[in-house]
């Protein structure tokens, strides 16, 4: 997610470029899904430029899901590499595909969730797929048991040539607000939430002033400020391949940094530079346990 969102600023969707509006899916052809009353409606939403390599795993992912009322929302910031060729390929399929130019991965992600209709929402981006056909059934089990605003779960860090191959464990399993002040989080891939949370933040729920911790800062506004009902669910639900070791993701993870403390402190938490290091072992943790 890291990595992503740093590209994605750093290229402004397409480079500046205007790119004309495209669209498809079922919903143009007046195929609209519904909310029923044993089974919500589940938008899932996943945010793609130049995803050629892995956004059709992505999507293959989301199709083979054994829950049966899932409405799946892709937004293309104008792709130019056969990007819109997958999408294309999946639109019998997919529910609405948008692909135009966009301010970055999070003006994405707001396009995605005014164009949902679902009763809770989640985020599933290009480089990640659900870990079994099963994921988002016992996602939604576990917010209609316990009549919860939000779920997350946990997620796997795998090679990106090899997905078998996990490098990292991402679990926040005694999530706390001590976590948020040494920049640990809920992982974003894995949190679904009713669609009211974020019309509550208004039209733009994801901060497009943060170029890469727009999600850390949703989360925080969500979980401490607006104190929504969440529950942790104990299953590996997505799983997400890890990004590159360059300068530049050494970089992305002091602009990471930095946003955090920003995003901390515009939300009444406190936290500093030191504080953020204390994350270190943690992740030293997840890629040995």
């Amino acid at each position: 997610m890291i990595e992503m969102a740093a590209e994605r600023a750093a290229t402004g969707g397409i480079g500046g470029q205007v790119s004309p509006k495209k669209e498809g899916g079922r919903r143009p052809r007046d195929v609209q899904k519904q909310s029923l009353p044993d089974k919500p409606l589940v938008s899932i939403i996943t945010v793609v430029f130049n995803g050629v390599v892995t956004l059709e795993d992505t999507i293959r992912s989301v199709l083979q899901q054994t829950y049966a009322n899932i409405e799946y929302i892709i937004i293309d910031g104008g792709s130019n590499d056969g990007t819109l060729d997958i999408i294309r390929k999946y639109d019998a399929k997919v529910d609405y595909w948008l692909s135009e130019h966009d301010a970055g991965i999070y003006d994405a992600m707001n396009k995605g969730i005014a164009l949902a209709s679902g009763d809770y929402v989640g985020m599933l981006n290009a480089d990640d797929f659900f870990a079994s056909a099963q994921s988002v059934q016992k996602i939604v089990e576990r917010l209609v048991a316990d009549k919860l605003d939000a779920v997350f779960s946990q997620l796997d860090v795998v090679k990106p040539d090899d997905i078998l191959q996990v490098l990292r464990k991402y679990r926040v399993a005694r999530f706390n607000t001590f976590m948020l002040r040494i920049g640990v989080m809920p992982p974003h891939p894995t949190f679904y939430c009713r669609r009211s949370c974020y019309e509550k933040l208004g039209a733009n729920p994801y901060r497009t002033d943060y170029r890469i911790a727009a999600d850390f800062e949703l989360l925080v506004r969500l979980l401490l400020t607006q104190k929504i009902s969440w529950g942790y669910l104990a299953e590996t639900t997505v799983k997400m391949r890890a990004g590159g070791t360059s300068s530049s993701s050494y970089k992305s993870r002091l602009l990471l940094n930095r946003e955090i403390i920003r995003a901390c402190g515009q939300n009444g938490l406190y936290t500093n530079m030191l504080l953020l290091l204390l994350k270190v072992p943690l992740r030293l943790w997840e890629s040995i346990r």
